[in-house]
């Protein structure tokens, strides 16, 4: 039994249909007050057994589950006198690597016992329940070991997925108060190597609903599969002793996966993920989500909008929505004439450089799908070859929105008159006002823009939650949403001078974030040493809309600002492959303590 799982004790109140449960018996004095087979729900999110034990006395146990002469190396132990919420994903969790690590010493009487079980509608399953009482946390000659069996047929309700030899389990919950319709969901999941037969094909993603216990298949995208295959080398050292009992990593295969969820407010539901299935056929999801063109002038198109992106560098040249195709927004008024400009640096004598000068990038990637299509570009910053950069863009069917990631990074010293981010910038005539938070004033601030003096800064807050342009005649805008913000350094702590937010109108309008910015300060010629190491980083949600009607023009920003910063929340739980080891083996450095010699329940 020194090979026992070991777990953790919580509880929870399983709602689901129950399968030929058992009336109370016991065997050995061991009592099973019910048992039934279970369907996921986001406490216990995998098709499972439950038992309900009492002990004939409160003791320190162990727990073996076994079905149809298998043992389960994924079981969980439950006090059952702990209420959890069986809506909500489990507080407590101890890992496989808990398990080689320290016993469970808490006193149990009546404890609960969860299988991960893959049944199938109708068969039957022999589950035998061992329990060793022990008076200590180890094991000893004097435990008693107490066993029960029960033949038990599983429900009828049909189950996805047959011809699929493993899923994984998503708990995907809404924290905001608002309905999610089909949300994007993203997920980085890892697997075995014998399991992937092609993910990009096999790989499936079931929406379990939690009233008729019935799963349905939901559109889902992978990606980015990379493979780490290299071996632990567990050959004998030079005087032949081993080198240790277990490898300390296998072969891993990870893969990024995006699907689309429906979540009610305040809420969680459970996603399954199926995979390892040779046989499986290739399927094709239909959404609204259209990309056409060569990369990096794509066009990209969906039920709500149309974004196309320059030719020569990838970056936002138009953008309009579906609903008014006569209004597009767009800039070519400087330059290279994008929408989006940067990151940027101005490091005279070089002339000013940005990101959306680049013709082409030195490097540039597309992803298409039905539910994310993505563009990525970066190198090094024309005439600033010091500095690397990067812009990257997401889309995805049914929204109006679409993401921005820039990043730029300072390879060697530099010094500026300007360094910034975030800059988008349109024609003057498509624009008369602008609105963004004021968080000094705690207010909404709108601006009429398109009677403003040339050349004059509107200044904020570097971290704005949110900004727009609107046009009151068109009834077109287009919003920034803030989701990440950081400014970091490696060599040495960032060096920013006196950062800000701005707009600034001539025969263009732009909004920008000044980072070092001295350009625009009473000492424009001063420059700024921006240290090697610096890292800069954003991340934008860039919304098309049309003010609606009776409400305020950035009502809806604030309405999608609330959304897109509350994103649904995952929590991925796996079976325990039974290749994985019973014991953990750490790697200390300096051969250090590890800090569990001599505890008492240390096995």
């Amino acid at each position: 039994m020194k090979n026992a799982i070991m777990l953790l004790a919580i509880l929870l109140t399983l709602r689901a249909v129950p399968a030929a449960a058992q009336p109370p018996a016991k065997e050995g004095g061991l009592t099973i007050d019910n048992i039934e087979l279970g369907f996921p729900c986001p406490n216990i999110p995998y098709y499972h057994f439950k038992a309900n034990l009492r002990l004939p006395r409160p003791s320190i146990i162990e727990v073996e589950a076994s079905v149809n002469g298998k043992t389960l190396r994924a079981t969980e132990l439950r006090n059952s006198n702990t209420a959890e919420n069986p809506d909500r994903p489990p507080i407590a969790d101890r890992p496989p690597s808990g398990y080689g690590m320290a016993q469970d010493v808490s006193l149990y009487q009546q404890p609960q016992v969860i299988g991960w079980v893959k049944w199938q509608p109708g068969q039957r399953y022999v589950i035998k329940l061992t329990v060793r009482l022990k008076q200590t946390a180890h094991t000893s000659d004097g435990d008693q070991l107490l066993t029960a069996t029960r033949t038990l047929t599983a429900p009828e309700t049909p189950v996805f997925g047959a011809g699929w030899k493993s899923y994984k389990s998503i708990v995907v919950s809404e924290t905001a108060g608002i309905d999610r319709t089909n949300e994007p969901v993203k997920a980085l999941l890892a697997f075995y190597p014998d399991e992937d037969h092609g993910l990009k094909r096999e790989i499936r993603v079931v929406a379990f609903d939690p009233g008729t216990h019935i799963g349905t298949e939901v559109p889902s995208q992978v990606y980015d599969v990379q493979r780490s295959l290299e071996k632990d080398d567990l050959a004998p050292d030079k005087n032949g002793k081993p080198t240790r009992p277990m490898p300390l990593w296998l072969p891993t295969v990870t893969a990024n996966l995006v699907f689309l969820a429906n979540v009610p407010a305040r809420s969680s539901r459970v996603y399954l993920v199926y995979y390892n299935n040779e046989k499986a056929q290739d399927t094709m999801y239909h959404t609204d989500l259209r990309v056409q063109g060569e990369a990096p002038g794509l066009q990209i198109d969906n039920g709500q909008i149309t974004a196309t992106l320059s030719a020569n560098s990838g970056h936002l040249d138009q953008v309009s929505l579906k609903s008014q195709p006569d209004a597009p927004l767009f800039h070519r008024m400087e330059t290279n004439g994008a929408i989006h400009w940067n990151p940027d640096l101005y490091t005279p004598p070089r002339p000013w450089t940005h990101t959306s000068d680049w013709s082409p990038p030195a490097n540039i990637h597309s992803l298409t799908g039905p539910v994310m299509a993505k563009s990525e570009v970066w190198g090094p910053l024309p005439e600033v070859k010091e500095v690397d950069a990067a812009v990257r863009y997401e889309f995805y069917p049914g929204v109006p929105y679409f993401i921005s990631s820039t990043s730029m990074r300072i390879n060697q010293p530099v010094n500026c008159l300007a360094l910034r981010n975030a800059e988008i910038v349109f024609k003057r005539e498509l624009i008369t006002h602008a609105a963004w938070y004021d968080a000094l004033r705690d207010s909404v601030i709108t601006y009429d823009v398109k009677n403003m003096a040339d050349l004059t800064d509107l200044k904020m807050e570097a971290d704005v939650p949110w900004i727009t342009f609107y046009n009151e005649d068109t009834h077109i805008g287009f919003a920034g949403i803030q989701l990440e913000y950081a400014n970091t350094g490696l060599e040495s702590d960032t060096r920013l001078l006196n950062p800000f937010f701005y707009i600034t109108a001539g025969p263009w309008i732009y909004w920008a974030r000044g980072l070092s910015h001295s350009y625009l300060s009473s000492n424009m010629q001063q420059v700024i040493p921006v240290p090697k190491g610096s890292l800069f980083t954003e991340k934008w949600a860039y919304l098309v809309y049309s003010p609606e009607k009776g409400k305020t023009p950035y009502a809806t920003v604030i309405d999608w600002q609330k959304r897109l910063t509350h994103p649904l929340r995952i929590q991925v739980v796996e079976e325990v492959d039974d290749r994985v080891s019973k014991t953990l083996e750490e790697v200390y450095m300096n051969d250090g303590k590890s800090g569990w010699e001599g505890r008492k329940n240390k096995k």
